[in-house]
């Protein structure tokens, strides 16, 4: 599993950018953002993304995939630590 660096979900499916920096486009559960489409086409960077994603509350992207114990600040720990 991979980290997202918007949020640091842990479980992406796939790393958001290969060796030569080629998006995955997988959309990330927690916070949306989609990797390919959101930065280089919508011109969003990761801070400003998160930033807004909080603002607005936070709320989980794909409700299907929450876990029960889902815990914000433990998940943007990854961020600092991981990135």
């Amino acid at each position: 599993m991979y980290i997202c660096p918007v949020c640091g979900y842990d479980k992406l499916r796939e790393e958001p950018y290969d060796n030569d920096g080629n998006p995955s486009y997988e959309i990330c559960n927690c916070c949306g953002f989609e990797f390919g489409y959101d930065d280089s086409s919508e011109g969003r960077n990761f801070e400003t993304y998160r930033k807004r994603w909080i603002e607005k509350g936070a709320s989980w992207f794909n409700l299907k995939a929450r876990p029960v114990e889902w815990d914000l600040e433990k998940q943007l720990i990854n961020i600092n630590t991981n990135i």
